[in-house]
């Protein structure tokens, strides 16, 4: 089997995505860092391995962990043992950490939250309407990152005061181009500003998620200091990340696609299969790391050996022709049926799903109701995807807004 390794700087992620399908179901590939691991490729593969007792998150199953290959200053450790959370545990220890944060994000729950992230949106979309007219602006900057941030540290109880500290953090977290130096107090960093914040809140408890989880803690669920901190962490960072790419990529798809973006306009077509289709054909996510085989899986014609590792390939999945047909590699927002796995399957499934949707089904239809006339200000060609990757992700979404819809240009 030949081994692909995926490419630090993600120069072509629809190229490499396509290599790895034409390698079969399951790949073998080099993280950067020179780390060696699985890949499945395929929707109907990846479904069933998701749900299999036999791939699990606990890391000391790795055999390459357990015979000390792993460096500790190797870029993506935060995401491949990123401490005690729902994330790294199965079974009873993960139906205990995961029951509390589902029950504050059920569909139900997460439908409370419209009011203020509607809220969020028109005051968002307000400072971009009283920019100069003409002036190019960075939508990612100025709109996609401040909405899911907010939303999510108003439901962990953070301060808005540690919003640049943690998006400095977070930058380096993601990256393959963290000087392996610097991983260690990066670390460090991060688990010291969640630690303080939990802290914070054990101290002077609010209305939020985080409260919430002391709160069980004390009241019996028996949840460690560490799980707290790591739990939070996680769902900061996944609960932004995620609504932030699905927001620029859903604007480059409908920029891209003039003639849907019409159709999306005259509600010809519905934002719910826009948003669904670019889940599928563009996701935010493009692999999950990681897990680990405790014995050989036969995964189509191939082998994942036992104490192997296992990535995710949502951007390769997700353009599957076995399951989309022969159009798979096309962007169709009518696709129907569209039954992706975006936000994963199985017991780890993303409980923040509902929260993501919900997000950017409030904030595209007002972005473009308000700017009808928006268009890219760059060739699409000319887009540049961070070096990520865990993450589809922009450095930046340039556009020119237009004029406001029902309102006169802002003077220059």
């Amino acid at each position: 089997m030949t081994r692909i390794a995926l490419d630090p700087f993600v120069t072509d992620l629809d190229a490499e995505s396509a290599a790895l399908r034409a390698a079969g179901p399951l790949a073998e590939v080099e993280l950067p860092g020179g780390v060696h691991v699985y890949a499945v490729t395929r929707h109907a593969e990846a479904r069933a391995l998701l749900t299999d007792s036999r791939v699990v998150k606990d890391i000391n199953v790795w055999g390459a962990w357990q015979r000390g290959e792993i460096p500790m200053d190797w870029p993506l450790i935060g995401l491949a043992n990123p401490g005690r959370s729902m994330l790294t545990v199965d079974g009873a220890d993960h139906r205990r950490l995961r029951t509390l944060v589902a029950q504050a994000l059920t569909v139900r729950r997460v439908e409370r939250l419209r009011a203020g992230i509607e809220a969020l949106t028109n005051a968002s979309l307000e400072k971009l309407a009283a920019l100069p007219a003409g002036q190019p602006v960075d939508l990612k900057a100025e709109f996609a990152y401040p909405l899911p941030m907010n939303v999510i540290s108003e439901l962990m109880g953070v301060d808005a005061a540690d919003h640049p500290r943690l998006k400095e953090l977070f930058e380096k977290f993601f990256s393959t181009q963290t000087p392996p130096e610097e991983v260690p107090q990066m670390m460090a960093d991060l688990g010291t500003l969640f630690t303080k914040i939990v802290d914070d809140k054990r101290a002077a408890p609010g209305d939020d998620l985080t409260s919430a989880l002391i709160a069980a803690s004390e009241d019996g669920d028996h949840l460690t200091d560490e799980e707290i901190v790591n739990t939070l962490q996680l769902i900061i960072a996944a609960g932004h990340e995620t609504t932030i790419s699905l927001i620029v990529n859903v604007v480059e798809a409908l920029q891209t696609h003039p003639e849907q973006r019409k159709k999306v306009l005259n509600g010809e077509i519905g934002w719910e299969g826009v948003i669904e289709e670019t889940l599928r054909w563009n996701t935010p996510t493009s692999h999950v790391l990681i897990r680990f085989a405790t014995e050989d899986i036969e995964v189509g014609d191939r082998i994942l050996p036992k104490g192997e590792g296992l990535i995710i390939s949502f951007g390769a999945l997700g353009r599957d022709e076995e399951q989309y047909g022969p159009t798979a590699g096309e962007f169709d927002a009518a696709r129907t049926p569209n039954r992706h796995i975006a936000f994963g399957h199985g017991p780890h499934i993303c409980p923040g799903a509902a929260l993501s949707r919900l997000e950017a089904g409030i904030a595209l239809p007002a972005l473009y109701e308000r700017f009808p006339e928006l268009e890219l200000a760059v060739p699409a060609s000319e887009l540049r995807n961070k070096p990520i990757v865990t993450q589809n992700d922009l450095y930046e979404l340039p556009v020119e807004l237009g004029c406001p819809f029902g309102h006169d240009a802002p003077k220059a």
